[in-house]
């Protein structure tokens, strides 16, 4: 046969052979035909050897000849020597431990590993060829199946701790809410074939499968950019998928998406899924339109190992190939570890119900433990004598763990916690303030080009405007945030912030980032300010809310020493990463004391643009707020901004800064508004104010109406009370809302009569916007002087505001009506918008003289 020939078998085989794998441990999967692969003859039957056994990969997809060519080399070389005693020994201790849980803990949920025991020897390889090329540290995140089993042989943690769990007598419990065993992440040492130690950290994950994929992520870019691992070899991310969540899951794609982007790529991570072939009761042809649950990944050109969990040596063989190539190329690789679960969903379900084909197969199928040690055994590998021997001595070992944990579980005593002091997030930090002469040089910095650089001609006014800072001009909205940046790096602080279009600014108002006007180069004036400056970073984001901000909570968590901020293009799009803000930044350190820092900054405030364009729905962060889990923040000037934003990293008891996430609504409109101003001043002295009471009311005694509201409506009430004369009418701001400023409210209360009327103004719905929570607070409050508190805004609407510009127009107006002239305390008024008719003459009338 010619070399053509023999080659072109090959390539048959190398495009389509995994169509004809064999990939179902429990063979209902049929091979597919296809007729390339209609071939006989010795050199057919070898290229068949190589392609459609218990190992199989799809990567014709791959443009690059030198990617697929890597490929093919691999699998057609002959295979390494694998360690089969160290991969029977995680069998066994596999099936062991899962054996022990479920005669002492039967039908508790735990999510066996049993029928993908494969799963640890697939982790050892990846671990151990990690460790061997370099790396020093691995992230991991998996959802619930097998996680137990990876917790204490892969990660390193104790027996003991997990029998604790299973008994509720772990005295941590009742530290925070706590969470669920199988949610609980873990941190460990992992001891490779070779002896190195590898740490490990093992993301906690709720029960949205696949949320914390951009978690480790952003972990794990943290971590390489700390550590300055350039070429990304030292710390590894391994995502742990189901397949119905791979397949099922957006943020799986939002995920894939960020790999290669510039701001977001860790270089290449192992993504290995546990195929079930079953999602809860569903089965593949309910849960996808595609063939493979693993076709998603076809997007970023990444190639796909099939191997089926019953071979616990291709399973070995296929991580080995997806590490080195992950450390070759930096790009990701999918391993599809095709196997079964013994049980339901969880060990209290009857699947029979639904697949009663499925599991009368599993029911008198052999585990994929002992099937190998058949294997073994058969070659003379093993002895049946020393099988048993490891079998007792890991069983004895768990028993004695189990002993020592109810042993331990009886010095604890449960006690009701009647009573919950929150830790106070400090408002008076006075290190926010900056030097002068640091300012001073963050504005020099910040208007200064490289030599041939060409502005963009309509900017040169802008950066002239960023001069007269220097000379007494005012300080924007803006300015002020880019001087929070620059005094922040020149102190040693780096800072990060993306989100979609964050460079220029959705509003045109930032410009972190310049273009050459005749080039296109980029240049960022804030990363060139000091040669011992800390690192600065501006990342304009895919369109994506959730991956990415699941992306920069991850990065918060990796190097709390950066301030980490995600923008959102307008505040409400914040909603689309909205499993990210219930289930990570609020809930996060109370289920897992997991404390983060990071900023979102939600541009807020009603300018007529639609309902989709003005709430970031501030009703909903304040609904989460609670034992002191997030700062809730809506300034209103450019100097508090800047005191919040150097606040974050000041604030705390340590040099880590204040980890708590920090939601703050930014303006629009304010952004350009002429009484919007600070002064350089006042960045040099002062700090973050939560309450701020009226400056205008020069004669608190003679105040005969106080009005309360938060953010950009304050430019507004101010605007109509000088309209009207009405300087007997106070205005206070709330600039922080959550933890509620008692104290702050109190003095500002105590500053008016005691008769004066007391009035909650918003531009939102009642149902939405802070009314609620404001209520709860303040009643109590006005109580002592017998007071009510009156509402004026918005009626309740099912939608944040109105399409259309003329009617938002006459509700704004509306909404200053009632602030200054009253209405009922308990009922708002409610406007709508009529047409005008004219008097037409009745046909047939004589018309008047």
């Amino acid at each position: 046969m010619a070399a053509t020939d023999k080659e072109k078998i090959l390539e048959a085989f190398r495009r389509w052979g995994y169509l004809q794998a064999d990939l179902d441990p429990l063979g209902h999967l049929k091979p597919l035909p296809h007729p390339e692969l209609a071939l006989d003859g010795p050199e057919a039957e070898r290229a068949r050897r190589i392609y459609c056994g218990k190992l199989a990969v799809e990567f014709a997809h791959i443009p690059e000849p030198e990617r697929r060519r890597w490929i093919a080399e691999r699998m057609e070389a002959e295979p390494p020597e694998p360690d089969r005693q160290r991969i029977l020994d995680f069998l066994l201790r596999a099936e062991v431990f899962e054996q022990m849980l479920q005669s002492r803990y039967p039908g508790t949920k735990r999510f066996s590993i049993e029928g993908v025991a494969a799963l640890l020897p697939l982790l050892d390889a990846v671990l151990s060829t990690a460790g061997e090329l370099g790396a020093e540290q691995a992230v991991l995140a998996m959802s619930h199946r097998g996680r137990l089993n990876v917790v204490l042989h892969i990660v390193g943690r104790s027996a003991v701790e997990l029998f604790a769990g299973f008994e509720d007598v772990d005295p941590r419990s009742v530290l925070g809410s706590g969470d669920v065993k199988y949610h609980l992440g873990a941190t460990g040492s992992f001891r490779t074939a070779q002896g190195r130690k590898l740490a490990i950290h093992l993301v906690s994950n709720p029960s949205h499968l696949e949320a914390v994929n951009p978690v480790v992520e952003g972990i794990v870019r943290a971590k390489q950019t700390f550590m300055g691992d350039e070429k990304r070899e030292k710390v590894l991310p391994v995502l742990v998928h189901g397949d119905a969540a791979f397949a099922g899951q957006g943020v799986v794609a939002e995920t894939l998406n960020l790999s290669l982007l510039k701001g977001y790529t860790t270089g290449g991570t192992i993504h290995l899924v546990i195929n079930n072939q079953i999602g809860f009761t569903a089965t593949a042809e309910e849960s996808r339109s595609s063939t493979y649950c693993t076709d998603v990944a076809r997007m970023v050109q990444a190639p796909i190992l099939h191997v089926n969990g019953d071979d616990p040596e291709a399973c070995a063989r296929a991580m080995q190939i997806a590490l080195d190539y992950r450390m070759k190329f930096k790009k990701d690789v999918v391993i599809d570890l095709v196997c079964y679960r013994k049980y339901g969903h969880n060990e209290g379900d009857d699947p029979s119900y639904t697949q009663p084909v499925m599991y009368r197969t599993i029911k008198g199928k052999d585990s994929p433990g002992t099937l190998y040690t058949q294997r073994l055994l058969r070659e003379g590998v093993v002895t049946k004598d020393a099988v048993e021997r490891i079998k007792r001595q890991i069983q004895d070992a768990l028993n004695a763990a189990h002993e020592e944990a109810v042993r331990k579980g009886e010095k604890w005593e449960l006690q009701e916690v009647t009573e919950y002091e929150e830790a106070t997030i400090p408002h008076i930090c006075p290190r926010t303030a900056a030097d002068e002469a640091l300012l001073e040089k963050v504005i020099e910095g910040i208007t200064t080009f490289p030599e041939g650089f060409t502005l963009h001609p309509k900017l040169k006014p802008f950066i002239e405007r960023r001069r007269e800072i220097l000379r007494g001009g005012p300080v924007d909205w803006a300015a002020a945030e880019t001087l929070a940046f620059g005094t922040l790096v020149l102190e040693g602080t780096p800072v990060r912030l993306s989100g979609q279009d964050s460079g220029r600014g959705t509003f045109s108002q930032r410009h972190l980032e310049y273009f050459d006007y005749n080039t296109g180069e980029p240049y960022t004036p804030l990363q060139h300010l000091d040669p011992r400056q800390a690192r600065f970073e501006v990342y304009d984001s895919s369109l994506s809310e959730y991956a990415v901000m699941g992306f920069e909570y991850g990065y918060s968590l990796g190097d709390p020493l950066t301030l980490t901020l995600w923008e959102a293009q307008f505040g409400d799009f914040a909603n689309g990463a909205q499993i990210m803000i219930d289930q990570f930044i609020a809930a996060g350190e109370a289920k897992w004391g997991q404390p983060s820092g990071l900023v979102l900054l939600l541009p807020h405030g009603y300018e007529g643009q639609g309902p989709e364009h003005s709430s970031a729905r501030i009703e909903r962060f304040l609904q989460l707020a609670a034992e002191n889990n997030l700062q809730v923040c809506n300034a209103t000037t450019p100097a508090q901004y800047f005191h919040l934003l150097r606040r974050q990293m000041y604030g705390g008891h340590d040099r880590r800064g204040l980890r708590k996430p920090l939601v703050l609504f930014t303006p629009k409109s304010l952004l350009r508004h002429p009484k919007c101003v600070s002064t350089l001043a006042d960045l040099t002295r002062g700090f973050f104010e939560p309450v701020l009471s009226d400056p205008e009311a020069v004669q608190p005694d003679r105040v005969v109406q106080v009005l309360f509201c938060s953010g950009k409506i304050y430019y507004e009430l101010a605007a109509e009370r000088e309209k009207r004369g009405a300087w007997n009418t106070a205005i206070v701001r709330l600039e922080q809302l959550y933890p509620w400023p008692e104290q702050e409210v109190e003095a500002a209360l105590w500053r008016y009569p005691s008769t004066a009327e007391i009035v909650w103004v918003q531009e939102e719905p009642r149902n939405q916007g802070a009314f609620l929570y404001v209520r709860d607070r303040l009643e109590p409050m006005l109580a002592q002087s017998r007071r009510i508190l009156r509402y004026a805004g918005r009626p309740e609407a099912a939608a944040p505001s109105t399409g259309s510009a003329r009617r938002h127009a006459q509700e704004q107006a509306a909404v200053l009506e009632d602030a200054f002239s009253g209405g009922s305390p308990i009922r708002p008024r409610r406007y709508r918008v009529v047409e005008k008719r004219r008097n037409l003459p009745v046909e047939g009338a004589r018309p008047e003289a």
